[in-house]
Parts: C-alpha cells; sequence; structure tokens
C-alpha cells in the first residue's frame, strides 16, 4: 500500500511536465535573442578590428598611377606631425618609382590660409618633388568627401590606381572606400608619427577605426575623429 509521501509525489509527477506558459516562452526566445546578438555582435567588431589590424601592416609598393596621401592638419602652411608623417612616406614611394605622380587631397577649416592639398603639395615640393608630378585636389572635409573627389580627379586623367598614402589604422578604411570608388587602390602607411609611436596610440587607432568603418559600411558616411596624440 502506497504511502501518502509516495502519493503525493505520484500526483506531482504530471505537474513538472506541464507546458510553459506564453509568458515564460517569450521570456526564453527574448534572453536567446539577446545572448545570440550579443555574440553576433563581438564577432562583428572583433573580426572587423583584426582586419583594421591585419591591413595596417601591409606595405604594398606595387607600381600604381598615383600615390594618394590624405591630408591632416596643417597650421598656417605648416603640415602637422601626423601630416608630415604621410608626406614623407609619399616622398620615399615617389622616389622609390611607385608612381609617377602624387596627390594630395584635402580642403580647408573655416579661417585657414591654405588647404590640406596645398600644404601638403608646398611640403613635397620643397623636398624636391617636381610641381608638375603633384597634383593638389584641394576639397574634402572628411575621409569619404576626401576620396571621392581624388576618384573624380583621377577618372578625369585617365589614371585608374593608386597607393593609398595614411596611418597604418585607416588603411582599410581608405581602401575600402577608394575601391567603392571604382579604384584599383592598395596601400601603403607610414610608419612614423603620432599614429605610431605608443602601444596606447596605437589601440586607440585600431578602437577608432574599428567603429569608423563599421559605421561607414552601415551608412556609407564618414566617421572621423581627432587625434588624442600630440600633433
Amino acid at each position: 500500500m502506497n504511502s501518502p509521501t509516495t502519493r503525493s509525489r505520484a500526483g506531482s509527477a504530471p505537474d513538472l511536465a506541464r507546458p510553459l506558459g506564453f509568458g515564460a516562452r517569450l521570456l526564453r526566445w527574448a534572453r536567446r535573442l539577446v545572448v545570440g546578438s550579443v555574440v553576433m555582435g563581438t564577432v562583428l567588431v572583433g573580426g572587423t578590428a583584426f582586419r583594421v589590424w591585419q591591413v595596417a601592416r601591409i606595405d604594398d609598393y606595387t607600381k600604381a598611377d598615383a600615390i594618394v596621401v590624405l591630408g591632416a592638419a596643417q597650421y598656417s602652411g605648416t603640415p602637422s606631425t601626423v601630416f608630415e608623417a604621410r608626406l614623407d612616406q609619399a616622398y620615399k614611394l615617389f622616389r622609390a618609382g611607385v608612381a609617377p605622380r602624387v596627390i594630395t587631397v584635402g580642403g580647408k577649416q573655416e579661417g585657414d590660409l591654405f588647404t590640406e592639398a596645398a600644404s601638403g603639395k608646398n611640403y613635397l615640393q620643397s623636398r624636391g618633388v617636381p610641381s608638375d608630378k603633384i597634383l593638389a585636389v584641394e576639397t574634402g572635409s572628411d575621409t569619404v568627401r576626401s576620396v571621392e573627389a581624388v576618384a573624380t580627379a583621377m577618372r578625369a586623367r585617365d589614371m585608374t590606381s593608386a597607393v593609398l598614402v595614411s596611418d597604418p589604422w585607416h588603411s582599410l578604411r581608405t581602401r575600402t572606400m577608394a575601391r567603392d570608388e571604382g579604384l584599383a587602390a592598395w596601400t601603403a602607411p607610414t610608419r612614423t608619427g603620432p599614429a605610431v609611436y605608443t602601444r596606447e596610440s596605437q589601440a586607440h587607432g585600431i578602437a577608432r577605426e574599428t567603429g569608423a568603418l563599421l559605421w561607414y559600411q552601415l551608412t556609407h558616411f564618414s566617421a572621423d575623429f581627432t587625434y588624442t596624440a600630440g600633433q
């Protein structure tokens, strides 16, 4: 004969197998969705950061129609240390015969006397690059507009390939934009300047460019940030 305890346990068995209610099922799926979104977001951000780091390490000296120097801050015609590092790399590539022409690009802020492109051209001329070998594209207030302006200027001159010079962490984003504009583009970034001085500046650059690249791929707008390293 079964004891009351045994009968009680037997009688409660069906209760343990009772299906979850609608609210409980909804909560379970919501939790799964949140966890899945976090995992996917982590993979996306991590994968993008890895690609930013990976492309930053590439130095492609394949011959091209032009060397394109992305602009940066200038002060009354004098390039900032960030910009100067890029220009020095472009000079090195030009002297190595990577391309027969250098293109500087960048507009100016309100109140500036010089554009980034003009100050870059003047700097390269002072180092011995002939004026007729430098094209200054004096428009562009961010990376997207600068790349668009360069692509337009190159197409007008039947140029289709470019080696891009910027900071290492900026390489993947500029290359992506240039290829979106129909250019055959690769990168040979500077290895000097504030962008590569310290581990902190390198980590900051990778994080900044990861966010900027994801934003560009989502919206096709630019997301340029100011440097924290001294310029």
